[in-house]
């Protein structure tokens, strides 16, 4: 198949395209000069992409956007949230529209966000979108995706908290458990609709050929709560969770990026995967924890055990 991807410098899609160029022809779309035959220049800013690159796609993928950690949510930082995720959504689909052939399908990412602050509730594709700032960024998001032409098959993966080694939430839950410093954020009862990067990947691979259109909630199986999670990575790493920062300090420190980042909850599942017939390779807090512990050390907690060195891990 030929993919023509936006959003490739980021952790999922760097990862994306390692994982697809093993059976794919890929190409990145790049703001500066290419620096090959599989790279395009564009300009989202201003609404500058080539026709050509999209009819030359069987699918598009898009993965833009700023991080959402990426700065403190300054005026101009939320600015920086919207545009970066409708102004090169609204490229690709303006191309598409434009194009005498467009691709068949275009994944173009969402996220968790959707559903804002949901307490105890079941969310599952169909629920209702929330009253926060990443709600109300992924509705306009979705609204852009959803203009492109019939014909194009159009999901909207609606992506949890991506736990990987290179980036994300998994480094700053990770470290101060290494370190002995082990860190419960507020109540800890907080729904996370986490996924595993590896999970995260062969999931939008599967959605380039699986039947399912709309949205599509990207998240394990398992719901599980931030102190969940946190307990199982300690266990994992042979390392106990000792502290709780209170949501208040968090708010206080970080302000609306705390309490949207980290304090929400948004107890998901993935219903429309599940019954397209996708399997999840880590679908619970223990193989999570078992998949981050084997991904940092390479090796896994047993073999670990057998060589005696569980104190250093």
């Amino acid at each position: 198949m030929r993919i023509l991807l936006a959003g490739a410098s980021g952790t999922i899609g760097t990862a994306l395209i390692r994982h697809l160029q093993q059976d794919h022809d890929v190409r990145r779309l790049v703001r500066r000069t290419p620096k090959g035959p599989q790279e395009i220049r564009w300009n989202p800013s201003a609404g500058d992409l080539d026709v050509d690159a999209v009819e030359w796609a069987d699918a598009v993928i898009n993965l833009s956007g700023a991080g959402i950690a990426g700065s403190p949510w300054t005026r101009s930082y939320k600015e920086t949230l919207y545009a970066s995720r409708i102004l090169p959504t609204r490229t690709l689909v303006e191309a598409m529209r434009r194009a005498a052939s467009p691709p068949e399908v275009f994944i173009s990412q969402s996220a968790s966000g959707y559903y804002g602050d949901r307490g105890d509730d079941v969310l599952t594709e169909s629920s209702a979108s929330g009253d926060t700032l990443m709600a109300d960024i992924c509705r306009r998001w979705e609204a852009e995706a959803l203009r492109a032409p019939d014909g194009v098959r159009v999901v909207l993966p609606r992506t949890g908290i991506v736990m990987a080694k290179e980036g994300g939430a998994l480094p700053n839950l990770l470290i101060p458990i290494r370190l002995f410093a082990g860190t419960a954020l507020g109540s800890g009862r907080q729904w996370w609709p986490w996924i595993s990067l590896n999970d995260e990947v062969r999931a939008l691979e599967f959605l380039l050929t699986a039947p399912l259109s709309g949205p599509v909630n990207l998240n394990a199986p398992a719901p599980a709560t931030l102190d969940t999670i946190t307990l199982q990575l300690g266990r994992a790493f042979h390392r106990p969770v000792w502290f709780r920062v209170p949501g208040a300090i968090l708010t206080a420190t970080i302000g609306q990026l705390g309490r949207e980042l980290l304090l929400v909850s948004a107890r998901m599942e993935p219903r429309a995967l599940a019954a397209a017939g996708f399997s999840f390779d880590e679908p619970t807090p223990e193989a999570l924890a078992a998949w981050v512990h084997r991904t940092v050390t390479g090796k896994t907690a047993e073999e670990k055990n057998a060589a005696g060195t569980t104190a250093t891990d």
